[in-house]
């Protein structure tokens, strides 16, 4: 088969999903690339957005305590197809993905996307600072090497068949049920008042819109997903995760990342 149209779908709100995807995609060497950036509340389609099966779709998400954040997973939930070949993407901040990319693989296939091959890739942790990084830096090189690779051989694949449902999905790991979502503290990045310019750009960055500013910026605890976008985006880094508990989780998180993890790709194969 021949692909004309390759689509990334995805959520990301400190842009390493995003790179990640792009990465594999440069692999593919499809010249015709589509953003479907969900990140953002006002991006997400009104109603369901159905691909052709002959347009190549791949889906990423980041990994957050071992599951798909739920805000993603209503979003992905938007799009489906009548058997478009797909490619799932995790991307985990260097402790473990667990059920994650089985909850994608299965959500995409419960949309109607044929998956062809799956993967969990490393990206810098939410939390990571300087005083604590966590995959600080992550995706580098090495990693986006690996993910074009993984293009490459998706595509490979892709040219030895004439329709997606020749190629048998791969068996993604993951458990059924899914672990349980922690309960994480109710809590929101702080802000500097005194290194805030009132810029907005928290504002712009955050995804699920908690964050507003009236003379100072103020931020819905709880309805933040900390996903620590608007610490990632603010050009004076005024804004920080403050609270006792999210420091405490912070450092439990880099004792558990020490030793750096690579990324494992799962390619369906040829049925017979």
């Amino acid at each position: 088969m021949k692909i004309q149209t390759l689509h990334l779908v995805y959520f990301s709100p400190t842009g390493t999903t995003r790179k990640t995807l792009e990465h594999i995609a440069r692999g593919t060497g499809v010249g015709n690339i589509v953003h479907h950036d969900v990140t953002r509340p006002g991006n997400v389609p009104a109603e369901k957005m159905l691909f052709p099966p002959d347009e190549m779709v791949f889906i990423g998400a980041p990994v957050y305590a071992g599951r798909l954040p739920d805000v993603a997973v209503e979003r992905l939930r938007m799009f489906g197809s009548s058997g478009s070949p797909t490619v799932v993407a995790v991307v985990y901040g260097n402790r473990d993905y667990e059920d994650a990319l089985l909850e994608l693989g299965e959500l995409a296939a419960g949309t109607g996307f044929v998956v062809i091959a799956g993967g969990a890739f490393i990206g810098e942790h939410s939390y990571s600072t300087a005083e604590t990084p966590i995959a600080a830096g992550r995706p580098d090189a090495g990693d986006e090497e690996k993910a074009e690779e993984f293009g490459r051989d998706v595509m490979d694949l892709f040219r030895a068949i004439s329709k997606p449902d020749e190629i048998e999905s791969p068996e993604l790991p993951g458990n059924h049920p899914y672990r349980d979502k922690p309960q994480h503290p109710v809590v929101t990045p702080q802000t500097d008042t005194e290194l805030c310019t009132l810029c907005g750009e928290c504002v712009t960055a955050c995804p699920v819109g908690v964050i507003s500013i009236n003379g100072v910026v103020t931020s819905d605890a709880a309805s933040c997903i900390l996903c620590c976008a608007c610490i990632k985006n603010c050009p004076e880094q005024a804004r920080a995760m403050t609270d006792p508990a999210i420091e405490k989780i912070t450092a439990r998180v880099r004792g558990l990342t020490i030793l750096r993890k690579e990324p494992v790709m799962f390619p369906g194969r040829i049925a017979s």
